[in-house]
C-alpha cells in the first residue's frame, strides 16, 4: 500500500469534489460547509504559506484546538509539505504537560485556537524550539511570534502564483512511509510516549475500517464530538469519511470549554448526523439524558418505555441471534412499541441516526442492549493508538453485543500466553496484532519500541480472547487487573461500567485489589440523585451499600460477575475524577495509578474493621460535604 493522505484527498476531490466535506458553526451563526475541492485548495495555500514561513520537510508542527475547519485544513497543509503534525489534547492545561510534548517532539511551530492561545501565552518561555504561533481564529492583538492562519494562506497564494513548483516538489517527496503524526499517549505515566504514525498507517487503517463497515455512504454526515487529536478521531472521523466522500461536522464553537459542551445538543439537532462515535462515558451520558426526558413525560410513558425495553431486550438478545429461541412472536409487538415510543426517542435525538461506533474496549452490555432496543445500535469496537487505532469493531452486518466485534481485514491477530505462544480459540491471553496499521514506533524511545513491537507483532497489553465465530472479547489492561491474595487476576472495567450504568447514585467508581484479602472501591456519588432520596449521610451510605449488594448472591445482578471481585468495602470521595485533577485522560478514561496514589490512605483504611463499614466516619464526613 503506497498511498499517502494527500493521495486520499486527491482521490476524494476527483470523485466528490463538489460535495460538502466540512461543516462548521462560528459565533452563534448557522452551519456553513466547505466542499472537498475548497478544502484541498485552502490546504495547498496554507501549505505554500508554511514553506514561505520556513517550515522544512520533517519539521514538527503542534496543533491544539477544538474541532473546526482550520484544524483539518491546518493538518493537511502540514502534511502536504512533508512536515509532521503533533496534535495535542485541549484538555492539557499545565505547563509541564504541554511543554513536555512540544519540547520532546522539538516543534518549531504550533497552531492554536482562540481558547488555546490564551493558555499558551504564559508558557512561551518553556518551549525550547518554538518559533511561530499560528492562530487559527481571528485575533486583533497579536503578540510576539504570533501570525494569523489567514495571513499564512495569503502568503501561500502569492507563492503559488509566483512559484507553483515549490509545493509540488515537496508533495512528490511524501511517501506512505513518511511520518504524519506524533500522537502522544494520554499521560497515564509521568512521561507520555510519542506514537509515530505514518501516512500509510492512516490510509491502511481507514481502508480497513471502511471495509469492515461495508462502506460509508457519501451522503452520511457525522458530528465529531470525540477529541480530534486522538487517532480514533483521525481515522474513524476524518480519513475514513474522506475516503468515502462523506461529511464531517464540528461542534458549534464557544468561548469556553463549557460553552462548547453546551452546544452539543443543538449541534446534533442542526447536523442531524447519520453516524456518531462514542466512548462509554458519552454513551452513559446520552442514556441518562434520554431516560430523564422520558421521566418528564409522566408515569404512564415511563412504564410504557420500560415495558418496551424489556420486550426489545428479550427479542434482540445479543443482536446476531435476535428473534431466535421462541421469541419470533414478539416482532409485531416490538414494531408497535417502536412506532409508539422508540421512534419518538430517535426523533428527539437525531432522526437520521443509524448507529454509533463505540471506542474504548469495554462498554457495559446492558448499555449496548439499551441503544440497540431504541433503534440506534452502539456497535462496540476496540483499538489502540499504536494501531492507528482500530483493531476490531461490530457492524450492522456482523455484531455480537458484549463483544468488541470482528478484527479488521488485512491484519493478523493472535491471543498469546506470557511466552508469546498462541493459545487455543476461546482461551484468554494477551492480544497481539500485525499489519499495515501498526505504528512505526515511539519517538526517540527505541527501548519502549523494542518492548512493544516484537518480531513485527504489536503487543497491546490487553487481555482478551477470540470466540469460535471470530469475535474478539477484550477483558481489560493487563496492568490494571485486580489481583487477589491467591494470585488470581480479574479485569475490573466491566464491573465499574456496569455499576455506573445501572445505579443513578454512582457517577464514578474505581475498584482496587492488589493481593489483598478482598476487593474495595473508591466511589464518586451523584449528589443530585442522592438528594432526591435522602440528605442524611448515614442513609445515603447504606443506599450505596445496597447498590453494590445487587451484585452479590440473591441480588438482581448476582450472575454478572464473580462475587469475590465485588467490593466488600468502599470509600466515598468528595471530588470527582476529572481532567482538572489529572485523574481522567483526554479520552475520558480514569487514570487508575494516579487515583491509587492520591487515595492511598483511604484504600488502606478500607482494610481495617472500622474503615470497611459503609457508615465509616470517613464516608459520613464525605457525604456530609457532598450533600450540603
Amino acid at each position: 500500500m503506497n498511498k499517502t493522505i494527500i493521495d486520499f484527498l486527491n482521490e476524494a476531490v476527483e470523485n466528490f469534489g463538489d460535495r460538502p466535506f466540512l461543516y462548521e458553526a462560528r459565533n452563534d451563526a448557522e452551519y456553513t460547509s466547505m466542499t472537498y475541492k475548497e478544502v484541498q485548495e485552502k490546504a495547498r495555500q496554507f501549505a505554500a504559506g508554511l514553506i514561505d514561513l520556513g517550515i522544512e520537510a520533517g519539521d514538527r508542527v503542534a496543533l491544539i484546538s477544538e474541532g473546526k475547519n482550520n484544524w483539518i485544513v491546518g493538518e493537511l497543509g502540514v502534511l502536504h509539505i512533508g512536515a509532521v503534525c503533533v496534535p495535542l489534547s485541549v484538555k492539557l492545561d499545565t505547563e509541564q504537560d504541554i511543554a513536555f510534548r512540544v519540547n520532546h517532539s522539538e516543534c518549531r511551530a504550533i497552531m492554536a485556537s482562540d481558547q488555546q492561545i490564551t493558555k499558551l501565552r504564559p508558557m512561551k518561555k518553556a518551549f525550547t524550539n518554538m518559533e511561530h504561533y499560528i492562530l487559527l481564529d481571528p485575533e486583533e492583538n497579536l503578540q510576539e511570534q504570533e501570525v494569523l492562519f489567514e495571513n499564512i494562506v495569503e502568503k501561500g497564494k502569492k507563492l503559488l502564483a509566483k512559484n507553483p513548483a515549490a509545493l509540488d516538489k515537496r508533495i512528490k517527496k511524501v511517501t506512505a512511509d513518511s511520518l504524519a503524526n506524533i500522537s502522544y499517549t494520554s499521560g497515564t505515566t509521568a512521561n507520555p510516549k510519542g506514537i509515530m504514525l505514518s501516512h500509510g498507517n492512516y490510509v491502511c487503517n481507514s481502508e480497513q475500517a471502511v471495509e469492515l463497515l461495508n462502506g460509508i455512504p457519501s451522503y452520511f454526515r457525522q458530528l465529531l464530538i470525540l477529541p480530534w487529536d486522538h487517532s480514533f478521531g483521525h481515522t474513524a472521523g476524518i480519513y475514513s469519511f474522506m475516503k468515502c466522500g462523506a461529511s464531517l461536522a464540528s461542534v458549534a464553537m464557544g468561548k469556553t470549554p463549557i460553552e462548547v459542551l453546551r452546544n452539543v445538543p443543538k449541534s446534533i439537532k442542526a447536523i442531524n448526523p447519520h453516524l456518531m462515535m462514542s466512548v462509554p462515558a458519552l454513551a452513559s451520558s446520552f442514556r441518562k439524558n434520554i431516560e430523564a426526558g422520558i421521566e418528564q413525560k409522566g408515569k404512564f410513558t415511563s412504564r410504557l418505555f420500560r415495558r418496551a425495553l424489556k420486550t426489545a431486550y428479550a427479542y434482540n438478545k445479543e443482536g446476531y441471534n435476535k428473534g431466535t429461541g421462541g421469541t419470533a412472536w414478539m416482532k409485531p409487538l416490538l414494531a408497535f412499541y417502536d412506532k409508539l415510543i422508540f421512534s419518538k426517542v430517535r426523533q428527539s435525538f437525531a432522526s437520521n441516526m443509524q448507529f454509533f461506533i463505540g471506542g474504548g474496549a469495554l462498554l457495559d452490555i446492558e448499555l449496548q442492549r439499551f441503544f440497540y432496543a431504541i433503534g440506534i445500535p452502539m456497535y462496540q469496537g476496540y483499538g489502540l493508538s499504536e494501531a492507528t487505532p482500530i483493531i476490531s469493531a461490530n457492524s450492522t452486518h456482523a455484531h455480537k453485543l458484549g463483544s468488541s466485534g470482528k478484527p479488521v481485514p488485512h491484519m493478523d491477530i493472535k491471543i498469546v500466553d506470557d511466552n508469546l505462544e498462541e493459545v487455543p480459540t476461546g482461551e484468554k491471553g494477551e492480544i497481539i496484532i500485525r499489519g499495515g496499521n501498526v505504528m512505526k514506533g515511539y519517538w526517540k524511545n527505541p527501548e519502549a519500541t523494542a518492548e512493544t513491537i516484537v518480531d513485527g507483532w504489536l503487543r497491546t497489553g490487553d487481555m482478551g480472547y477470540l470466540d469460535s465465530d471470530g469475535y474478539l472479547y477484550v477483558l481489560g489492561r493487563t496492568k490494571s487487573l485486580l489481583i487477589s491474595d491467591d494470585g488470581e487476576k480479574f479485569s475490573p472495567e466491566g464491573i465499574e461500567e456496569s455499576m455506573t450504568a445501572k445505579s443513578r447514585y454512582i457517577d464514578q467508581i474505581v475498584l482496587y485489589n492488589n493481593q489483598r484479602p478482598y476487593t474495595t472501591a473508591l466511589i464518586v456519588v451523584n449528589p443530585t440523585e442522592l438528594k432526591k432520596r435522602t440528605t442524611d449521610p448515614t442513609e445515603a451510605a447504606l443506599l450505596i451499600e445496597k447498590q453494590i449488594a445487587k451484585y452479590l448472591k440473591g441480588g438482581k445482578y448476582e450472575d454478572l460477575f464473580p462475587t469475590r471481585w465485588i467490593p466488600s468495602g468502599f470509600a466515598i470521595l468528595e471530588e470527582p475524577f476529572s481532567d482538572k485533577n489529572g485523574m481522567v485522560n483526554s479520552t475520558m478514561k480514569i487514570v487508575k495509578h494516579k487515583v491509587y496514589e492520591a487515595y492511598a490512605s483511604r484504600i488502606d483504611e478500607l482494610y481495617t474493621t472500622e474503615g470497611k463499614k459503609a457508615t465509616s466516619p470517613s464516608n459520613i464526613k464525605a457525604l456530609e460535604n457532598v450533600l450540603k
